[in-house]
């Protein structure tokens, strides 16, 4: 274990005996790891009270580059252990919630049956947070839109409708269509994406000012949200697979579909495990019978 790393797990806990806990060390080992660091930088890092701990102002200032030091450190450690093959390779993905939720497990289980010893690191997020999570390291690739990341290789998958979703008793839900329009007279609970949002995206393209009201993070929420009353929303159709909640979707006119895909810096340089997962993926899409 790099005293990076245990720098990063006290500052997530907020605690030195819990960070130990978490690496199975004594509070006296970690303490020792994080002085050792502070002589190393000759300074600070963090201040300790009857409150708590917290990032001393050089602290902050070097957190983002130890979290870059310690996402190296952690790609070179895998690079050491590609080298041994793909025994016991770790793959890490950002993902949204409508792919890990629906794709991901099954691709996951199918892949695993081929290399059992692989582990799997997901980070949850929206497309400007997955594509930080792989400018800085700490993904090696993620699932995105990807218009939000033109300064990365990318690969497309899917095609997404997107869909609107309202109360059962709504008066469009008897429509077979809604459109665009009627909709941006609703209260409106967006999704939060990050700097690319389809639904807002399909609204400017046709003159539209949707009346949001509620700003969320989780479709599932929304779904609820929406079940309540409260308003109504544009979700994907992928993320409405499977859901008992009591709503209605609807297509929308004109039709606002997304891009999903993955998005990597250079593939040439990640994990043997993640490369072969990439190709797995590739595979699977291409595959005129793969359900998603």
């Amino acid at each position: 274990m790099n005293r990076y790393e245990v720098f990063l797990k006290v500052i997530e806990k907020g605690s030195f005996t819990k960070a130990a806990a978490d690496f199975g060390y004594t509070q006296s080992a970690v303490s020792q790891m994080i002085h050792a660091l502070e002589e190393e930088l000759a300074t600070t890092l963090i201040s300790r009270s009857r409150k708590g701990i917290m990032l001393t102002p050089d602290g902050k200032e070097f957190l983002p580059f130890i979290t870059k030091v310690n996402n190296s450190y952690r790609e070179l450690m895998e690079k050491s252990r590609e080298m041994q093959g793909l025994e016991s390779g770790n793959i890490r993905i950002g993902t949204f919630s409508s792919v890990s939720c629906h794709w991901l497990p099954g691709l996951m289980r199918d892949f695993k049956q081929l290399y059992p010893s692989v582990h799997f690191h997901l980070q949850q997020g929206e497309y400007t947070s997955i594509v930080k999570y792989i400018k800085e390291g700490s993904a090696d690739f993620g699932f995105v839109n990807p218009e939000a990341a033109e300064d990365l290789e990318t690969v497309a998958l899917r095609q997404d409708n997107m869909l609107a979703v309202l109360p059962a008793d709504h008066p469009l839900a008897s429509h077979p269509t809604v459109m665009l329009e009627e909709l941006s007279n609703e209260p409106f609970i967006l999704l939060e994406e990050g700097d690319l949002n389809e639904p807002l995206k399909g609204f400017q393209a046709h003159n539209l000012h949707p009346n949001i009201q509620y700003r969320v993070i989780d479709d599932y929420t929304i779904m609820s949200m929406v079940e309540n009353g409260l308003g109504i929303s544009i979700l994907s159709e992928l993320v409405m697979n499977k859901v008992s909640y009591r709503i209605v979707t609807k297509e929308i006119s004109p039709p606002i579909v997304r891009t999903i895909g993955i998005a990597y810096k250079n593939k040439k340089t990640l994990p043997i495990a993640s490369r072969y997962f990439i190709d797995f993926l590739i595979e699977k899409f291409e595959h005129p019978l793969f359900e998603s």
